[in-house]
C-alpha cells in the first residue's frame, strides 16, 4: 500500500487548509461562544464542492476519492473540529445513506441538492434509550395506504434545527428487533416533524445538535430508503465509513492542538529560555507528533481499503478508536504546555480540549470500538 497522496490530493489538502485558515480561523471563537450555525461558511464550502466530496458530478457532487475526503475532514478539524464534524455528518451519514441505498429517483430528488450544498442533511438514529444499542429503537413507522406514519423521537442529531432533509431509522417490524428496522427520508416542513431541544454542548458548539420529534408524521411510501426491514444492516454499513471520517477529524483535532502547543512553547519563556528548550516539554511534543502520525496512517489505511473495495470494517474501528484517544491525549498535553493560559479563552488550547472528548463518544464509544475489534479478531 502506498499512502503517498497524489498531486491532485495534495492540491485538495492545500485548498482546504487555505480556506480554513482564511475563512474559518478568524470566526472560530465567535461561533464557539454564540453557537450560531455557520451558514455563510457552509455556502462557501458548497461552492468548493466540499458538501458533496465523494459523490459523482451527476448528483451534484465533486467526484473526489475517499482519500480526498479524509484530507478535507482532517484539514477542517485542524482549525475548527465543529465545522469538520458538520461536514462529515452531512457527507458521510445522510447524503451517503441516500447515495448507497437510494433508488435513482431518490438520488435525483434528495441527493442532488445535498451534494451541491443547496440543502443540509441530518441522519437520525440515536434515541434517548437507544445509543450504543441501536436495535433498541422506539420510533415506529406504520404503513397506512400509500403513506408511512412515523411516531417517536430522536436525540443528539447533528443539524437537527438547521437541516432540510433527514434520514430517519424506525421500527417497522417489532417482532424482529434486528431485521425489523427501516430507513425513511423525511423533509423539513413535513407536518408532524419538528426539531425540539437544541443541546448546549461542552464542545463542537458551532455544530448544531438537537432532538427531533415525530407525531403522526405522514410521509409518502416512496420515501422508504432501501429495502423494507433492512435499515439496521444498512445503518451499520454507513457507520463503518463514518468512523473513518471521525478518525480523520480526530487526526485534524490532534494536529491543531499539537501546532498550537509548538507555537506557544517557542514563545513562552521561563527561567530565561523558551519552554521548548525544556526536556519535559520536548518529550510531550515528541509523544504528540509520534501518536498523530500513527493515527494518520491507521486512518489512511482504512480509507485506502474502502476506496479500493476491500474489507475495511476492522481497520475503521481501529482507526476511530486510536485516533480519537490520541486527540484527547494531544489536547490534554496542549493545555498542559500552555499552563495557566491553557485554561483561559485567550488561547485555543482549551477549545481543542473541549472538542476532543466527543470524538471518543460519537459514532460509537471507545468501548464499543474495542468490542467490535475483538469480535473480528476472534472469529
Amino acid at each position: 500500500m502506498d499512502f503517498t497522496l497524489t498531486e491532485d490530493q495534495e492540491m485538495t489538502r492545500r485548498m482546504v487548509r487555505d480556506f480554513a485558515e482564511t475563512e474559518i480561523a478568524p470566526k472560530v471563537r465567535h461561533y464557539d461562544e454564540t453557537q450560531e450555525f455557520p451558514f455563510d461558511i457552509f455556502k462557501k464550502l458548497a461552492d468548493l464542492g466540499l458538501l458533496g466530496v465523494i459523490f459523482p458530478p451527476e448528483y451534484g457532487g465533486a467526484g473526489m476519492s475517499y482519500l480526498d475526503y479524509v484530507c478535507v475532514i482532517e484539514e477542517l478539524g485542524r482549525v475548527d473540529p465543529g465545522i469538520g464534524l458538520s461536514v462529515a455528518a452531512h457527507n458521510g451519514l445522510c447524503s451517503n445513506h441516500i447515495f448507497s441505498f437510494g433508488n435513482e429517483d431518490q438520488k435525483k430528488k434528495f441527493l442532488t441538492p445535498l451534494a451541491s450544498g443547496k440543502k443540509i442533511g441530518m441522519w437520525a438514529l440515536t434515541e434517548p434509550n437507544a445509543g450504543s444499542d441501536a436495535k433498541g429503537l422506539q420510533t415506529v413507522a406504520t404503513k397506512k395506504g400509500d403513506k408511512w406514519i412515523l411516531n417517536g423521537s430522536k436525540n443528539f442529531i447533528t443539524h437537527g434545527t438547521v437541516g432540510d432533509i433527514a434520514v430517519v431509522m424506525a421500527v417497522t417490524d417489532r417482532s424482529n428487533p434486528k431485521d425489523g428496522i427501516s430507513a425513511f427520508i423525511v423533509e423539513k416542513g413535513t407536518p408532524g416533524f419538528r426539531a425540539s431541544k437544541k443541546e448546549d454542548k461542552l464542545g463542537h458548539r458551532v455544530s448544531d445538535t438537537s432532538s427531533l420529534a415525530f407525531e403522526d408524521c405522514e410521509i409518502p411510501a416512496e420515501n422508504l430508503l432501501g429495502k423494507l426491514n433492512e435499515g439496521y444492516r444498512n445503518t451499520l454499513q454507513i457507520l463503518e465509513g463514518g468512523r473513518i471520517a471521525i478518525a480523520a477529524l480526530s487526526v485534524g483535532t490532534a494536529q491543531g492542538a499539537f501546532e498550537a502547543a509548538v507555537t506557544y512553547s517557542k514563545q513562552r519563556k521561563q527561567f530565561g529560555s523558551p519552554i521548548s528548550d525544556f526536556q519535559g516539554v520536548q518529550w510531550m511534543l515528541a509523544d504528540m507528533s509520534t501518536e498523530i502520525d500513527a493515527a494518520r496512517f491507521l486512518t489512511l489505511r482504512a480509507a485506502w481499503l474502502r476506496q479500493n473495495g476491500r474489507k475495511f470494517a476492522k481497520e475503521a474501528f481501529m482507526a476511530k478508536l486510536y485516533a480519537s484517544e490520541v486527540a484527547v491525549r494531544a489536547a490534554d498535553k496542549c493545555v498542559q504546555i500552555h499552563g495557566g493560559y491553557g485554561y483561559i479563552k485567550d488561547f485555543l488550547a482549551e477549545k481543542f480540549y473541549r472538542d476532543a472528548k466527543l470524538l471518543t463518544i460519537g459514532e460509537g464509544t471507545s468501548e464499543i470500538q474495542k468490542i467490535a475489534i475483538a469480535k473480528r479478531l476472534l472469529k
